[in-house]
């Protein structure tokens, strides 16, 4: 009767040890993805009335939609006359720090476009591509927000080609 209550109780430690076990990889999985800043942006790209220095700037409302604060968030992006790539955001490309963006915090980041290009832009002579990119660190590592839109001048409004996030890979 005790070897067999003995056997009974290193079956129920095992089974308690692996539950355990699974317990744990859930509360990593848990921390690092859902426990993390989520950055991305609450509003389409909109153009402003009054622009800075003569150019035509336009702007984009970044929100942390995560638990966690986001410390330095930082913005690259370009503008081109040609289709935009995400390869086009891995050349030497100026970055404008946000700072930190805490949970439902919301920031505005701006970016100009020349006159002349604006012009050739409206008269329909050349059509506007975008690409922009926001990254910011997590416990996990380096996470980031990626979008490329194409303007259209008829709806005066910006369409999404491409969207994409980048996040550290978990291993269990």
């Amino acid at each position: 009767m005790t070897g067999f209550g003995t056997v009974v109780l290193v079956i129920m430690l095992l089974k308690t040890f692996r539950h355990l076990e699974a317990a744990t990889r859930m509360s990593k999985v848990e921390t690092e993805y859902r426990l993390r800043p989520w950055v991305g942006p609450s509003t389409g790209i909109k153009k402003v009335d009054n622009s800075i220095n003569g150019k035509i700037q336009f702007s984009i409302t970044l929100k942390n939609f995560g638990e966690l604060p986001a410390s330095g968030v930082k913005a690259k992006s370009i503008v081109d006359t040609k289709m935009l790539t995400k390869e086009s955001l891995q050349q030497p490309l100026a970055e404008f720090n946000l700072g930190p963006l805490l949970p439902n915090m919301e920031k505005n980041y701006w970016f100009f476009i020349e006159p002349e290009m604006w012009d050739k832009i409206t008269n329909g002579t050349e059509t506007l591509f975008t690409a922009l990119y926001f990254e910011y660190p997590s416990l996990a590592g380096k996470n980031g927000y990626g979008m490329i839109s194409e303007y259209n001048k008829n709806n005066d409004s910006f369409i999404h080609k491409e969207m994409w996030l980048d996040h550290p890979e978990i291993k269990f």
